[in-house]
């Protein structure tokens, strides 16, 4: 069993059902996603439109793809054929691109074997740097109330992600999570309660995903743990 493989067996045995792994392999070479793939790993994670375009053709066709990182408008066309979800949605100019592109690449996703319609997560920022991306809450609660989401019939809403202050302190990182989880359970009791594809909380990476799983993650990202360090 190779270091990759012995890590998402370990990994694995630490997931309680219903919460789904995104190994993120963003910078790491093909190589070590076929190995991934190899025993199991279905979905992958890719920050960067160019590499997603070059990686998904070298992998299996039941491969899934999740965007998880900072998505520039310009780059939603590359993404958009490929892509089974899009993680950090942290603008309404953004989603709406989102659901442009969707409806202009219908009929590729479709014949990809891909839901017509983009799942996306709204992009929460509760980490105290100010460098990460999303919205506070205060900010999507207006964008909601606001309702011109509502015109985008390309896009599947599917829940939230955030992502935890980068720091040692777990109790720091499960205030954060809480916040987060809280903030969920209104949105979708305000919004979405009629929806029961909204129901994902994207929350947990390798550092802190058992604090994440504490706090009602479904979703974890996980990159080193699974992989070692990127190869930039």
């Amino acid at each position: 069993m190779t270091e990759i493989q012995t890590h998402l067996t370990q990994i694995s045995r630490h997931i309680p059902a219903g919460v789904r792994l995104v190994a993120v392999s963003k910078f790491h070479p093909i190589e070590k996603l076929r190995e991934a793939y190899d025993v199991g790993q279905r979905c992958f994670g890719e920050s960067q439109a160019q590499e997603l375009q070059k990686k998904a053709p070298q992998m299996p066709a039941d491969t899934e793809w999740h965007f998880i990182g900072h998505l520039q408008k310009n780059k939603v066309k590359a993404v958009v054929p490929i892509v089974t979800m899009i993680h950090a949605v942290d603008s309404l100019h953004l989603l709406q691109e989102i659901d442009r592109q969707a409806e202009r690449f219908r009929d590729v996703r479709l014949k990809a074997g891909l839901s017509p319609r983009v799942k996306v997560l709204w992009q929460l920022h509760i980490a105290q740097e100010t460098t990460k991306f999303g919205l506070a809450p205060g900010e999507l609660s207006a964008i909601l109330a606001e309702g011109q989401w509502r015109n985008c019939k390309n896009v599947e809403f599917s829940g939230l992600m955030c992502m935890a202050t980068n720091t040692d302190d777990t109790a720091v990182v499960r205030q954060e999570f809480q916040k987060a989880r809280e903030c969920f359970e209104e949105i979708r009791q305000t919004y979405f309660h009629d929806k029961p594809d909204f129901r994902e909380c994207s929350w947990g990476m390798t550092a802190d995903y058992p604090v994440a799983l504490e706090c009602g993650s479904t979703i974890i990202r996980i990159g080193s743990g699974i992989f070692g360090e990127r190869e930039y």
